[in-house]
This record gives structure tokens, C-alpha cells and sequence, in this order.
């Protein structure tokens, strides 16, 4: 049973179906969304770093540049699969973007402490279909996991 209201439903499958592009497309499995109170989705992105060879194209950085320069932050809620590291969650907070939700951090809790700080509204969906995908990636490609999350190689 999801403890998702029905529009963070919604950016949470947006987010999701990113995820699953950039899985198809050979890339790391993170995907995200940005919902307005209305509904309707006004962005979506997925992690590019692999497809692009930037290492900054996180799925919710790539997600915000989507979004293009508007003026309605702080009332937009995001939506990524996986906990925002620190630099996906500098640009929430640079943002003000007030509400994250979060589809999983068991794989991996990014810097959701800084988003209490700042007074984001954390919402942790522990959704079954997000953990299962990263699971699944870095048990098969923990030496391209390794590298999105910054950890040197072992010599």
C-alpha cells in the first residue's frame, strides 16, 4: 500500500518511466519528475552521465534543466527514484523546490538531511519497483555505480 497522495503518484511513475529509459538506453537506472499542483508534469529526466559523458547530468539536474527557467519553484513538487545526492539536492534547495519525493533510499541515502534543513517536505515512498531496479543495476555494474556515487576504484 502506497502512502503517496495521488499527484506524488504520479510524478513518482513520471519518474520511474525515466528510469527505465535511461536502464534501456545503457545508462544508470535513476529517473525523476517535476509536478505542479495541477497535474501536469512540467519536466522529466533521467540520468544521462553515461549516454552524455557528463558527469553532472544526474537525473534531477537534467530533470530541472528541462524545466527551463520559470518562476514557479516553490510550488512544483520532485519526483526521483532514487535519494538526491548532494549536488541533485543543492539545486532542489537552490530552487526552493518545498516537497521531494523520494521512490527509495535503501539502496543508497543521498544528502535528505540537508532537505530537512532546508525545510523540504521529504516524502519516502519506499517503492518496491524503484529498489528492485537499483538492486538489480548495482549488482550487475557496481564498477559504473561506483563511479556515479564518486568512489575511487580499489587498487
Amino acid at each position: 500500500m502506497s502512502n503517496l497522495n495521488e499527484l506524488d503518484q504520479i510524478a513518482l511513475d513520471a519518474a520511474y518511466e525515466q528510469a527505465c529509459k535511461s536502464k534501456s538506453e545503457g545508462g544508470i537506472p535513476i529517473g525523476s519528475a517535476l509536478i505542479a499542483p495541477n497535474g501536469e508534469i512540467v519536466a522529466r529526466g533521467h540520468n544521462e552521465r553515461v549516454q552524455s559523458g557528463d558527469p553532472t547530468a544526474h537525473a534531477e539536474t537534467v530533470c530541472i534543466r528541462h524545466a527551463g527557467r520559470r518562476r514557479d519553484w516553490h510550488t512544483l513538487t520532485l519526483a526521483s527514484t532514487l535519494s538526491p545526492c548532494a549536488m541533485c539536492t543543492g539545486t532542489a534547495v537552490l530552487h526552493r523546490i518545498p516537497r521531494v519525493v523520494i521512490g527509495e533510499h535503501k539502496t543508497f541515502v543521498g544528502r535528505e538531511d540537508w532537505l530537512h534543513n532546508e525545510g523540504v517536505e521529504v516524502v519516502l515512498a519506499h517503492d518496491v519497483r524503484c529498489i528492485e531496479l537499483m538492486e538489480e543495476f548495482i549488482a550487475q555494474r557496481p564498477d559504473l555505480w561506483n563511479e556515479d556515487i564518486g568512489v575511487p576504484p580499489e587498487e
